[in-house]
């Protein structure tokens, strides 16, 4: 009972922030952005509570119980992602102002803007749900609870908590969230090195980051299709866009890469330990742990899940309004995103109760974003030369192919679908480069 005492007083506790927020919205960048007032524990404490929800913290547990240490690189190459942002965050924060599909506006114009503001929130629904499916997997665990009443009630908290107070209520509770998450890993993680059974798990050494279930080229894939979102993610841009200058961003994105190096090492030796034992991440944290340590470990990883939802929810509700209210400082705006926000986390409940995968549910989601974007944007950025007038059908290409190589991967052969999915980007950048020959009229003038 202790458990469950604890985890009703943290998100009455979180509920109450939400609620206290919601008063504090004076105009749409409040909701949007938190004011762009944020410094620089805020930002990273946001991050990496978004960065470690529970499709991330869960997700590399189920990794780790398929593949053992090579698992490390699911948040390994997240910190790559990140150390590769903090080159790029100036631009990012200077040119943006709410949302990645604004800068796509600036660089390729507003066909590319309203391109992206459909498809993005298409593909985040299932990072919502991802987190859903966490949630809900949590939930079920403790034993109180079927796994489908814990995925409706889980998406309409996330509902609720995201209507009320938008990016001031969840900056306000994502530094204590990230607190609660790496505190409840620390402490399961020493619990779990004084037990006996930790003595059958084979050290870690560089010769196990590959085995037959991680090779070279999966490791590729995830870059492709997982760190990648990390240098090109709406969610991560939304972060630096509450920060209160570039210098902020840069080094919020340096530090969170480097806390999740640990964290990985932490997440993924639970996993193998869980693994041995015969049990469930859940039903072996409880047989490990004192009751009071059992209580924050499912509150650190409840708050995980919540801190990531919240985050994706919103974001790409407002990616969305922007399809049907370009000027989002506009009151009508406002009301229009929280629409969105119901509207996209019914449809992720109803996608986390057919979908249990948490690992499945995240890349094929990212799997579409990441060879859709990444090098459109990458080319912005970085000033590299491209034909933008191809950059629509350049972009729904390589989504396209990028998903049809993860759909293969999964149900035909992964070897396959690993090509195709490499060979996405190589698809998309083509395509770019492609040049359009002038006209017999051009050609004259030329």
């Amino acid at each position: 009972m202790g458990a469950e005492i604890t985890i009703a007083i943290y998100f009455l506790f979180v509920i109450g922030i939400g609620i206290y927020s919601s008063f504090k919205i004076k105009k749409p960048d409040d909701y949007y952005v938190a004011g762009k007032k944020a410094g620089i524990v805020s930002v990273s404490g946001s991050l990496l509570a978004t960065i470690l929800g529970g499709s991330a913290i869960l997700g590399t547990i189920e990794l780790s119980q398929k593949t053992g240490w090579p698992a490390l690189w699911f948040l390994f190459s997240a910190a790559i992602g990140l150390f590769v942002l903090s080159f790029i965050s100036k631009n990012i924060r200077r040119l943006g102002n709410f949302t990645l599909p604004e800068l796509l506006k600036k660089f390729y114009g507003q066909k590319a803007e309203q391109f992206a503001s459909f498809i993005i929130p298409l593909a985040w629904i299932g990072i919502v749900a991802a987190q859903i499916i966490a949630a809900a997997k949590i939930s079920h665990g403790l034993g109180f609870i079927s796994y489908q009443y814990a995925a409706v009630l889980s998406g309409i908290i996330f509902i609720a908590y995201t209507l009320l107070g938008g990016q001031l209520s969840i900056l306000k509770t994502d530094a204590l969230q990230a607190f609660l998450i790496i505190t409840g890993l620390v402490a399961i993680f020493i619990f779990a090195l004084g037990n006996l059974e930790a003595e059958n798990i084979t050290p870690f050494r560089l010769s196990l980051l590959f085995n037959t279930s991680f090779s070279v080229v999966d490791l590729v894939v995830l870059l492709l299709t997982y760190s990648v979102t990390f240098v090109v993610g709406p969610d991560i841009y939304s972060r630096l866009f509450c920060a209160k200058n570039e210098n902020t961003a840069r080094k919020s994105a340096l530090l969170v890469a480097a806390v999740l190096i640990p964290v990985s090492f932490i997440l993924t030796y639970i996993g193998i330990f869980a693994k041995n034992s015969g049990e469930g991440i859940i039903n072996f944290s409880e047989h490990l742990l004192p009751g009071w340590a059992y209580g924050l470990f499912i509150a650190a990883l409840l708050s995980a899940v919540m801190s990531s939802a919240d985050t994706t929810l919103l974001t790409a509700s407002i990616i969305l309004s922007e399809l049907f209210s370009p000027n989002l400082a506009k009151r009508n705006a406002l009301k229009l995103t929280r629409g969105f926000v119901i509207v996209i986390g019914l449809l992720s409940i109803v996608i986390a109760l057919y979908i249990t995968s948490i690992i499945q549910a995240l890349l094929l989601a990212l799997s579409f974003f990441s060879g859709a974007f990444v090098v459109p944007m990458l080319a912005a950025l970085l000033n590299i030369k491209i034909n933008k007038k191809n950059v629509l059908w350049a972009m729904a290409l390589g989504g396209l192919t990028a998903l049809g190589g993860k759909l293969i991967n999964i149900y035909v052969s992964p070897q396959t679908g690993n090509f195709i999915i490499i060979v996405s980007y190589l698809v998309n950048f083509g395509a770019l480069k492609v040049r359009q020959k002038k006209s017999h009229i051009e050609q004259i003038r030329g």
